[in-house]
This record gives C-alpha cells, structure tokens and sequence, in this order.
C-alpha cells in the first residue's frame, strides 16, 4: 500500500448540473468513497466496525477548494492522504485529479464515535496498528 491511496471515478450524468459541470458537493461524494475504500484496503468494513467495535467514522469538518470544473464523461482519480492522526480523529488531504492535474483539494477531519451514542471514542488499536504499516510503507 502506498502513502496515497487512490481511486477512479468516472463522471456520470447524475453526477452534474443542468450545465454538465459536476456539481459541487459531489466532489465530497468521490472523497467519501476514497475514504471508504482506503479503509477497506485496510481490511475494515465500516458495518464491521460498528457492529463489532461498537465505532463509526463521521466527517466533523470540510475544507474544499474547487480549481477547475470536472465535466460528463470526465474520468478522475480521488486521492486520500491521512495527515495528523488524534485519539478520535483523523485529518485528510484530499484531490481530485484530471490527467494529473488537481481540479479539487480538501481538507477533511472526521471523528470517530461510539456507534451508538455518537460520542467521540478513541479509535481502536486494531485500526491503529493498519494505519501506522500503511503509513511506514
């Protein structure tokens, strides 16, 4: 696994305004799956995870900027990059990437939280100990 992990969106008609420009909160769409699957390359299921370590991830706070539109038919690459890492939360940089040009940056920290009561949680040594091998390689 390498320090930033990717994806490939294509863009589809749902994904864009009535101009055929995706539209901006989409892009948040395509990160969440980024994420989604980099947890998953680690070998976590998020139904495993609140079903069995009683912990879910949720987005606490966004910073985006968007650089250039994406368009219909648009194939992208989503990256994710883990940057600080707190008891509870994790902060990511994200992009949005045409030919290698980034076309959407963001900055995401999310939390993570008991399953049930919603309330910060530490995030399990389990999850941990991935996170730092992925990060050494």
């Amino acid at each position: 696994m390498s320090a930033v992990f990717s994806i490939p969106v294509r863009v589809y008609y749902e994904d864009t305004d009535a101009g055929g420009v995706v539209y901006y909160a989409n892009y948040l769409r395509f990160m969440e799956r980024a994420r989604t699957e980099w947890l998953r390359e680690l070998g976590f299921d998020q139904n495993e995870l609140s079903s069995g370590q009683n912990v879910v991830f949720a987005v606490r706070s966004v910073r985006a900027d968007y650089l250039r539109p994406a368009r219909l038919n648009d194939m992208l690459e989503i990256t994710a990059a883990l940057g600080r890492i707190g008891s509870a939360s994790l902060v990511f940089a994200q992009e949005v990437r045409r030919g290698g040009e980034a076309i959407c940056a963001g900055e995401i920290k999310v939390a993570c939280l008991d399953s049930q009561g919603f309330f910060p949680k530490p995030i399990p040594s389990s999850v941990l100990s991935r996170i730092n091998l992925w990060r050494a390689s």
